[in-house]
């Protein structure tokens, strides 16, 4: 008995001291600051997609997740609870410095899609109504409906894999779904998932980044449809604070707050947000719309002041997401907030193949020919032991289609 005593104990001890070792280790690969600038050109605003309260599967209602929201100091938020129709549009407004719109997720044959308008036009009464009116939104062509959002949620997690080919009058897809990775990690090491749960008090940025794949299916499925069309990707937080059954009873894993943290979706405007309501609710509504906006793992830094612009001779410049036709003497230009202290690169591709790879924070790239590209920042930071190296995307931007 004084055996096993003595080998708990022993082993509780070095649990604690590993513990206490990595809550000092900083994952982030940029110098955290309190507040980071814009870019000299553009507007960063930060925020995320696939919220859920206590009117579906999450833990919290809507007052607590927006107090969460400003601690984790989001520029805008989108609720998405789950088969909720004539959804309360209560929330829908300024919380001080932050932009909440409701908008809703919605059973679709075997998948889930989110759905907003700007119009605040309801989908229908009940899931046979709001079928309908999805069906009829994604029979259309791409970009018809001006004033509507549809964003298929996790297209590959088990049990809601979307089947047969992708619809045009779907504005776009989650690159990033977080549940899907937390899934995937799941089902490649269950061992590395029980050791992240175990450091997650210590340090749950790290308890993360050491499981984070690419999301190589997802990739795929971009590098496919957009050689036939326009189509944005998303970060979906998927964010509950209720993965642990029972959690809203005990305690709330993981919190909104860190979930907000986690991931999000950076909008670049061209001109700042005022405070005004209708006219800000807009701008974010066509960013996101329109692929104005890049996708960043921010537990691994602040990417504030990040830009990539395709610029043309005339001193034009493009936002990602852009449709322009080819110029002579077109460029991409590409500026990190700062130099990151680990190995990096910034990678840009064309139509799905890696077209150069540049380890500069700033560049400016030749756009000789028509094509789809589009940037990943990757990142290599060294993480503790039992880990070591580990190569990273930071950040995806939306694609710039170049056309003839």
């Amino acid at each position: 008995m004084m055996k096993v005593l003595v080998a708990i104990s022993f082993l509780l001890v070095t649990y604690f001291m590993y513990g206490f070792y990595i809550n000092q280790y900083d994952v982030s690969v940029v110098p955290p600051q309190i507040t980071r600038e814009h870019s000299r050109l553009l507007n960063d605003y930060k925020g995320v997609l696939n919220v859920h309260t206590d009117l579906s599967s999450g833990s919290s209602p809507a007052s607590f997740v927006i107090a969460s929201a400003k601690l984790a100091n989001l520029d805008f938020l989108m609720f998405t609870d789950l088969n909720i129709f004539n959804m309360p549009t209560t929330f829908e407004s300024y919380h001080g410095n932050l932009l909440v719109f409701s908008a809703g997720k919605y059973s679709y044959l075997d998948s889930r899609l989110i759905y907003y308008s700007l119009n605040q036009e309801s989908i229908g009464n009940n899931l046979g109504d709001a079928q309908v009116k999805l069906a009829d939104l994604l029979s259309q062509k791409t970009g018809a409906s001006k004033d509507t959002l549809t964003i298929l949620t996790h297209p590959y997690k088990a049990g809601y894999s979307w089947s047969g080919e992708i619809p045009t009058g779907l504005d776009g897809f989650e690159l990033l779904n977080m549940k899907s990775l937390l899934n995937r990690a799941w089902e490649e090491s269950k061992m590395s998932m029980f050791w992240s749960l175990a450091i997650y008090p210590f340090n749950p940025r790290l308890a993360f980044l050491r499981l984070y794949t690419e999301p190589t299916d997802e990739i795929a499925l971009l590098n496919k449809l957009s050689q036939q069309r326009r189509i944005v990707v998303y970060a979906g937080t998927e964010a509950s604070a209720r993965v642990i059954p029972l959690a809203n009873y005990f305690v709330r894993f993981p919190s909104y707050k860190r979930s907000f943290e986690f991931m999000s979706n950076h909008v670049l405007l061209k001109s700042e947000l005022t405070g005004s309501f209708n006219s800000d609710r807009a701008k974010i509504f066509n960013a996101l719309k329109n692929g104005n906006f890049y996708l960043s793992l921010d537990m691994l830094g602040d990417p504030k002041g990040f830009t990539a612009t395709l610029e043309e001779d005339n001193n034009k410049s493009h936002l990602m997401g852009s449709e322009v036709k080819f110029t002579k003497n077109m460029a991409l230009k590409v500026s990190l907030p700062v130099k990151p202290r680990d190995f990096f690169e910034i990678v840009i591709y064309k139509n799905g193949e890696v077209a150069a790879r540049l380890n500069e924070p700033e560049v400016v790239w030749p756009v000789k020919e028509p094509g789809v590209y589009r940037v990943h920042v990757r990142v290599s930071p060294m993480l503790p032991l039992p880990d070591a190296k580990k190569w990273i995307t930071w950040i995806y931007t939306n694609p710039f289609f170049v056309k003839p």
